[in-house]
């Protein structure tokens, strides 16, 4: 049953990106940082909690879940170190991912010869 919750809000998710991007004339870049925004500022109000435990994966693993990792970091980092949580916070909570994008990419970097879309 977990499969099928985390399918289907993720799924919703993307369907709402794909509708912005068919039916207005965002970039794709933009309406990614619409996502962020809006899972930070989602969970700012303590409403991304409730989906994350209900759907898992499904609300974590899309881009709004990237933005709820943020705010949900410097929410902890606010309340134990104060004001300099701000800054600190959401970035602590989120150094595995970001890490491990970095380190992905690198090493696809050197299998695979990059090449410019031109």
């Amino acid at each position: 049953m977990d499969y099928l919750k985390a399918f289907i809000v993720g799924g919703l998710i993307c369907v709402v990106g794909q509708i912005l991007i068919d039916k207005t004339k965002l970039t794709p870049a933009r309406i990614l940082v619409t996502f962020v925004m809006l899972g930070a500022f989602i969970q700012l109000f303590g409403w991304y909690e409730p989906l994350v435990k209900f759907a898992k994966c499904g609300a974590t693993v899309p881009l709004s879940g990237f933005g709820y990792l943020l705010c949900k970091g410097a929410q902890k980092a606010v309340s134990e170190m104060g004001a300099i949580g701000i800054f600190t916070g959401g970035l602590t909570a989120a150094a595995g991912g970001i890490t491990a994008a970095l380190v992905f990419g690198f090493l696809m970097a050197l299998i695979f010869k990059p090449k410019s879309k031109s």
